[in-house]
């Protein structure tokens, strides 16, 4: 089978890799779409922890149940599923286990023609959504939905500012966002990017790059109840800045590196929160596939992309071009 995989350091490569033998709780499912993620651009520019060459990338996906190991009903065969990219989150809704991992590395992703994963992490596709959509969900939904809800705790009482909008997670906090509350802004380097977002229903937008762009957002809004941030970097400080008393920032990553300075006097005079995230539990999974399908969320797709042209995909993600999911069509 076609498999895009990582096989050195800095190098993927879609190779020839052999069909999985199933264990007797897995399914094996034929992919039809598998979204990118950045851990997946991270993985290949050796920036990801535990990396094992040889192993297929990819943790979003979308298929059909083709075969079953011995312990698994028949009656999955021929279900088109999602995937719940967690692997052993353990016992404790609050943080994962210790040795947690999400598919795609250590364990044989998505990116592939097909994948073998156990029963308990699949889930039937969402009536009405195209294949690209579908495999869009997983990775970005749940990232977003935990840190949007089960730590931002957000009300239709809120308002909330979603950091660069042009990635999956941020388009997915944005959707659910509008959902709940009419007040949601955004933020993007792109003049273009700000533009189409306020044009689906954004309240405001501010390019991070004008100078001064937070005194211009605190001067038109007053403020943020809760920040959703996966950049970090110089930018952090001014979210500190940006956050109403008692508000919330929620971080899910840190792709521009560590904060030159973090104001601890602000942060504990306006009795702020910053509150670390990432991922979600299974419980919070199934939430965000019911809240997806109750609020007819429809994911935003940037590009598709057949599997020989995987580099353009990863390029395009890597130069920060998208507004959305990148989605890989097998």
């Amino acid at each position: 089978m076609k498999a895009i995989a990582i096989t050195a350091r800095d190098k993927v490569e879609l190779i020839d890799k052999q069909k999985p033998q199933l264990r007797p709780k897995e399914l094996l499912i034929k992919i039809k779409t598998a979204a990118l993620n950045h851990r997946d651009q991270w993985i290949r520019q050796g920036m990801y922890p535990g990396i094992e060459y040889g192993v297929t990338l990819g943790s979003d996906g979308f298929g059909v149940v083709e075969e079953v190991g011995s312990e698994v009903k028949g009656e999955w065969i021929g279900k088109e599923v999602l995937i719940n990219p967690n692997i052993g989150w353990g016992e404790e809704s609050s943080y994962q286990a210790s040795d947690y991992s999400i598919l795609g590395m250590p364990k044989d992703g998505t990116f592939a023609e097909y994948v073998a994963v156990s029963e308990d992490r699949i889930h039937l596709a969402i009536h009405g959504l195209k294949s690209e959509e579908q495999a869009a969900i997983p990775l970005a939904g749940l990232t977003a939905y935990r840190a949007l809800f089960t730590h931002g705790k957000l009300s239709n009482k809120q308002n909330v500012l979603i950091t660069g909008i042009g990635g999956g997670v941020a388009q997915f906090a944005f959707q659910f966002g509008k959902s709940v509350s009419d007040q949601v802004y955004v933020t993007s380097g792109s003049i273009e990017k700000l533009d189409k977002v306020k044009s689906t229903g954004a309240s405001g937008g501010f390019n991070y790059k004008t100078e001064d762009w937070h005194k211009i957002a605190l001067k038109e809004v007053g403020g943020f109840n809760l920040i959703i941030d996966s950049t970090g970097g110089s930018l952090f400080s001014k979210y500190i800045d940006l956050i109403k008393p008692g508000g919330k920032i929620v971080f899910y990553g840190a792709s521009a590196g560590m904060p030159e300075k973090v104001d601890l006097f602000k942060i504990f005079w306006k009795q702020a929160t910053l509150q670390g995230s990432t991922m979600g539990n299974d419980e919070e999974f199934a939430d965000m596939l019911q809240f997806v399908k109750s609020h007819n969320i429809k994911p935003v797709i940037d590009n598709v992309y057949a599997p020989e042209d995987w580099k353009s995909a990863f390029d395009r993600m890597k130069e920060g071009k998208q507004l959305g999911k990148i989605v890989l069509k097998f």
